[in-house]
């Protein structure tokens, strides 16, 4: 491991305040950096295959808690008949691929195979339960699974109250998660459900296909609960695709209002990036405290705050670097320790994701409490704010190394 890494981390809170209050920086050199640090943390691909209707963009609006209008206008044209979104935008957590019109044109998988090759990602097929007429997917699945026999299927089967009798509703609690499944259960929607799940039986590969039955409807649709499914729905996922999604996606511990869900997205995928640059073999400490620096910001905007000179100079004096410096330092004792039994370039490029993304996540977080102080007119409380970096330093440590430690090769 390199000594100078260590040397380098003792300039890291001048760097970051010479930046915030000077922000020029090299925007093409940031970009390239950017490009290399994410094939060391690359952005997870669930891939989406379904007919028109069948879903899909049900599926994405609850498990990133986006409103759909933004979801469409997010989506960017990859291939001649998908498109992908990236979430959050910027700086994004997870990719979502959308296979379009399944039955409507002639498809052919080849190059959204392609597309995938490279990365992680999770083939969710998406049916509405009410549609029996499901061959053109299993088509597809076929093809796919013939060429990535490892690649793991999830089966989303939608729509369940389109097969509940008249003045019908979900029954709780939710009970596809294991069978056999409760007698009250509509006999029209159970028939469908088996039938679909017995159609899929022939196909190739040899990775895992998990199943799972969802109603995801908007609150105007009448139906409690609105996500009806989808904490089984995350639980298939990160059986499959053990990355800790679900936790960089909604912030347990946070009030859940639209500021803090929205803020935390950005705070992880920042972070993300960050221990992406961190695990390069020469850590840039001018690319990782831009991003950090691109990060306040962002939630300086969210927050409809202004971030000038004088706003910077009172958060940096709040929080304190010599309190803050003595928490890094003492995480960095910590990791380091974790890392002793493994030599060479490895613990090097652990440890620098590991601090590079953790204290991009305190900041973030010590931030939206300074942010949202400020946006109600109160007074920002410096022991709670370093407070707030203290344990948000351990907490983005322990999803940094959720995901870096099944990164995908």
């Amino acid at each position: 491991m390199n000594s100078d890494y260590f040397k380098n981390w003792q300039d890291y809170w001048k760097k970051l305040q010479s930046l915030l209050l000077d922000p020029k920086i090299d925007e093409a050199a940031l970009e390239a950096s950017l490009r290399t640090a994410r094939e060391h943390v690359p952005v997870p691909v669930l891939w989406l295959l379904g007919k028109t209707q069948a879903g899909k963009t049900s599926i994405i609006r609850s498990l990133t808690g986006s409103e759909t209008a933004q979801i469409g206008n997010g989506f960017q044209s990859c291939t001649r008949h998908s498109r992908f979104y990236d979430f959050p935008g910027e700086m994004p957590i997870v990719r979502f691929l959308d296979t379009r019109g399944l039955g409507e044109v002639d498809y052919d998988p080849a190059d959204d195979i392609r597309f995938c090759a490279s990365q992680a990602h999770l083939l969710l097929a998406v049916m509405k339960v009410a549609d029996l007429r499901q061959e053109v997917l299993f088509d597809v699945l076929h093809d796919i699974r013939l060429q990535h026999p490892e690649w793991p299927l999830l089966m989303v089967q939608t729509g369940l109250h389109e097969l509940y009798p008249a003045a019908g509703k979900h029954i709780l609690p939710w009970p596809y998660g294991h069978e056999p499944w409760p007698a009250t259960l509509p006999a029209e929607l159970k028939r469908a459900l088996l039938a679909q799940r017995a159609a899929a039986q022939k196909l190739p590969g040899f990775a895992p296909i998990h199943w799972i039955a969802v109603d995801l409807t908007l609150p105007e649709d009448g139906f409690e609960p609105s996500d009806y499914g989808l904490e089984g729905l995350w639980q298939a996922i990160e059986s499959l695709l053990p990355l800790g999604l679900q936790h960089q996606l909604s912030d347990e511990q946070t009030v859940r209002d639209l500021y803090a869900h929205t803020a935390h997205q950005h705070i992880v995928g920042y972070a993300l990036t960050a221990a992406g640059l961190g695990a390069l073999p020469a850590v840039d400490l001018v690319a990782v405290t831009a991003v950090q620096a691109k990060l306040l910001h962002s939630l300086a905007v969210l927050y409809a705050q202004r971030w000038d000179t004088r706003t910077v100079s009172e958060f940096l004096g709040l929080l304190g670097t010599g309190i803050a410096t003595s928490y890094l330092t003492r995480f960095i004792g910590r990791t380091v320790t974790k890392l002793i039994p493994i030599l060479g370039q490895t613990a090097g490029a652990v440890w620098g994701a590991s601090a590079s993304g953790a204290t991009t996540y305190a900041l973030g977080k010590a931030s939206t409490y300074f942010f949202n102080q400020r946006k109600q007119g109160l007074n920002v409380d410096p022991a709670v704010m370093r407070r707030i970096y203290a344990e948000s330093l351990e907490k983005g440590r322990t999803l940094m190394s959720e995901r870096l430690r099944d990164q995908p090769k």
